[in-house]
């Protein structure tokens, strides 16, 4: 418990969150579905964006998954996703993607969680989220 009340108030203080999902069993692995679970009102009105790692499906279906998981503790996803197909060769000995349309895919997705993001707070300032 002392992990949770560690995370919880970080969870809240945040406007926006980028999730990192791995692909585990064509799902997401379960740490992570206990993040979700663990924490409700910490989600509410807040924009969600992901990166995903994996094979040569990139995660996408880990993503898609928490998608729906994520719509059930009212937060709200960014459609655009950052993949890593086959993520073992697409990083170079720096740690730096080998792609340039990975900065493409970043940027696009950082854009729209930020407006998601000034949005969604400015909305909850002003009539607080009910569920």
């Amino acid at each position: 418990m002392a992990q949770l009340s560690a995370v919880s108030p970080r969870l809240a203080q945040a406007d926006a969150f980028v999730i990192v999902a791995p692909e585990y069993h064509h799902s997401f692995p379960a740490p992570l579905k206990n993040a979700v679970d663990w924490h409700n009102e910490q989600w509410h009105a807040k924009p969600v964006g992901f990166i995903s790692c994996g094979g040569l499906a990139g995660a996408l279906r880990a993503v898609e998954q928490l998608r729906v998981v994520l719509a059930e503790v009212h937060a709200v996803t960014i459609r655009n996703t950052v993949s890593f197909h086959n993520y073992g060769a697409v990083f170079g000995n720096d740690g730096k993607p080998t792609d340039p349309a990975c900065d493409v895919a970043a940027k696009a997705m950082l854009d729209q969680l930020t407006w998601w993001r000034q949005t969604l707070r400015e909305a909850r300032r002003v009539r607080p989220y009910a569920v």
